[in-house]
């Protein structure tokens, strides 16, 4: 399978509103995951654990919908893997 972009995740998204569009996000990028492939201490799934830290930004910072979001998950996504934690 061929690894979309923040970008092109969000483009196909972007026809859903609120949190849908969150929804749909988040389901593109668990299709893609592949934490099973290259697990982190064998403890966890990176993608899942990405969107709930996205999830805990949002409370506290209020809600990101569409790119802004896809990029939100997605650099946290790398900041899981690059640093391990």
């Amino acid at each position: 399978m061929q690894h979309l972009t923040p970008d092109q995740i969000a483009d196909l998204a972007a026809d859903k509103a609120g949190q849908a569009n969150i929804r749909a996000i988040n389901a593109l990028f668990r299709k893609q995951d592949e934490s099973n492939l290259w697990p982190i201490s064998g403890k966890f799934n990176a993608t899942n654990r990405a969107i709930r830290r996205a999830n805990q930004f949002q409370r506290e910072s209020g809600d990101v919908y569409g790119l802004e979001y896809a990029y939100l998950v997605d650099s946290i996504l790398s900041e899981i893997v690059n640093s391990a934690v």
